[in-house]
């Protein structure tokens, strides 16, 4: 699978990658067994890059991503440093040795923004989204503390050393303690080579274009707004990428589901007009014998700013389905048409 470099930081990406979201229970439980089944299909099937966050089924996504990791095979430790080399441990995010960054055979995302906090007596659980999930609730934190005790958190769950790339996760209500805090401590991590890119993810454009125009970014995860039924990052966001060489991971491909054969648009009821269009866009792709999910998956690609498209898989089943339908010949015709 064609790996492609996050801006100009040393940290290389598959095209395709893992979303973490899924096998963290979002919108349906899924098993121990099915997570680490998935996993383990994705790294067979060659995705080398796997995103994770605390949000992701309140700590849930990253412990079970961080288990079925644990016996794949490594170019180099998750220290970063190469094989044979002393790992730095978790104690790296309060203070590593700087260096190159040398990424395995994998590449692991997650996300600060949100800490964990166990609940109290009789506090009820926070679904946000994820079924069945564990006795947490998550609690906004931008300060510089706060950006780095996310990341040791993680670590613990994951039971890694490092990890290759940290995002700034949905600060969409907290722009100025980004500029103040967040920003800084990120950035400092990564000076200190205890990460090798540093970026943001949002389900806006706005946000983000600012983001990459004020700040030293290598990547940004932009969910839902380049697809086959929304190209509004074409109109601010990338262009800001292409001019500071920020690359961008690009998410939510299917729309929350409805150009995967469903009826939600961004987590709500698609509206008629929506609907209609998806219609026309399932004939145009049969006229060319190509299913719709192939077209949707593969489309962002064909922009320049984009390094990997991450899809979320809850079983070993969704993996092969989703790698066939990016492996598939589509033809320019069909571009053309869509």
């Amino acid at each position: 699978m064609e790996r492609r470099r996050l801006g100009r930081s040393p940290v290389e990406v598959t095209t395709l990658s893992f979303g973490g979201a899924a096998i963290g229970g979002l919108f349906a439980p899924v098993s121990d067994a099915d997570a680490t089944a998935a996993v383990r299909r994705a790294r067979e099937r060659g995705i080398g890059y796997f995103d994770t966050a605390p949000h992701y089924g309140a700590g849930r996504s990253e412990r079970r991503l961080g288990a079925a990791l644990t016996d794949a095979p490594a170019g180099a430790d998750r220290s970063g440093a190469p094989a044979g080399a002393s790992p730095t441990g978790a104690s790296a995010v309060t203070g590593a040795s700087a260096g190159a960054v040398v990424t395995g055979e994998y590449v692991l995302s997650t996300k600060v923004g949100r800490l964990l906090v166990p609940l109290g007596p009789g506090e009820p659980p926070e679904p946000e989204g994820f079924a069945d999930p564990p006795p947490y609730r998550r609690v906004w934190d931008w300060s510089a503390d706060g950006v780095r005790r996310s990341l040791e958190e993680s670590l613990k769950r994951l039971g890694a050393d490092r990890v290759d790339v940290v995002y700034l996760h949905d600060p969409d209500e907290h722009e100025e303690e980004v500029y103040t805090t967040a920003y800084p401590a990120l950035a400092a991590l990564r000076d200190e080579g205890v990460v090798g890119a540093i970026g943001a993810g949002m389900n806006q454009t706005p946000m983000l274009t600012r983001f990459v125009e004020r700040l030293d970014l290598d990547v940004v995860l932009c969910a839902g707004r380049y697809t086959l039924l929304d190209r509004s990052a074409e109109e601010d966001l990338f262009p800001a990428c292409a001019r500071r060489g920020t690359s961008v991971v690009a998410g939510g491909v299917y729309n929350s589901g409805l150009l995967a054969g469903g009826t939600t648009y961004d987590y709500a009821p698609a509206p008629p007009e929506l609907l209609e269009r998806v219609a026309r866009l399932e004939r145009i792709c049969a006229e060319h014998g190509v299913p719709l999910r192939a077209a949707a998956l593969r489309f962002p690609l064909r922009h320049p700013a984009v390094a990997s498209v991450v899809v979320g898989c809850r079983s070993a089943a969704e993996v092969d389905d989703n790698c066939d339908l990016f492996e598939r010949d589509i033809p320019e015709a069909l571009w053309e048409a869509l």
